[in-house]
């Protein structure tokens, strides 16, 4: 009796290639102008040249990282205008986000952001940068959910990947010693049921940082 054909595995090769690569780089994991390459990336993930090259693809159309005219692929090194751009970005479908998240805000909701803030303070007091961008990713997460807005919520996340290298680079930089404050303003609105201080706190939070990286 025959075998049956075993299914390709490249598929399933190149999705966790592609995810793995993508959680590095939404992380700060890998740093700004930081070259990737086939033999890296099979050797690291155990596969083929084709899933790693499949998924370096469609990272570079998702804009995660960049490709130079001689076929270099790196992590993007943004200019002070991309950053603006970006930053704008983020206010503009962020600050909508948490709009709509703000009538479905429950107390388990609120909890639970309290939790994932009170972990950033730690990331911070530690000086554990990538744990930081990874918590405070999170914890906008954790509230953007409850937009229910699928589309809106997935154009957020390409703007967190093109930034994640630069982001590690701003925190860098910073060397905070806690926590920005906008975190707790975002979840004294969302107890009040205050819309405007929500708009005004999410705004603030996602540009603030940013702008200090073109000043």
């Amino acid at each position: 009796m025959l075998e049956a054909p075993r299914p390709d595995p490249t598929p399933a090769a190149h999705d966790r290639v592609y995810r793995g690569l993508r959680t590095r780089i939404l992380h700060g994991e890998i740093a700004p102008g930081a070259s990737l390459t086939l033999r890296g990336i099979g050797k690291e993930f155990d596969v083929s040249m084709t899933p790693a090259r499949e998924a370096l693809r469609r990272l570079v159309a998702e804009g995660a990282l960049s490709l130079s005219n001689s076929g270099r692929v790196s992590t993007p090194e943004l200019s002070n205008d991309r950053i603006e751009e970006l930053a704008a970005l983020r206010a503009l479908i962020e600050v909508e986000l948490a709009s709509r998240a703000l009538p479905r805000a429950h107390m388990a909701l609120i909890d639970r952001l309290t939790q994932i803030n009170g972990r950033i303070a730690e990331d911070i007091a530690r000086q554990d940068a990538v744990a930081y961008i990874r918590r405070n990713l999170e914890f906008h997460r954790t509230l953007y959910l409850r937009a229910q807005a699928p589309a809106m919520l997935a154009m957020a996340e390409t703007v967190w990947l093109q930034l994640g290298p630069t982001m590690r680079a701003l925190y860098g930089r910073l060397r905070a010693k806690e926590p920005p404050p906008y975190h707790r303003l975002m979840i004294a609105a969302l107890k009040a049921g205050d819309e405007p201080g929500l708009r005004l706190a999410v705004r603030s939070d996602v540009t603030q940082g940013l702008r200090m990286l073109t000043s």
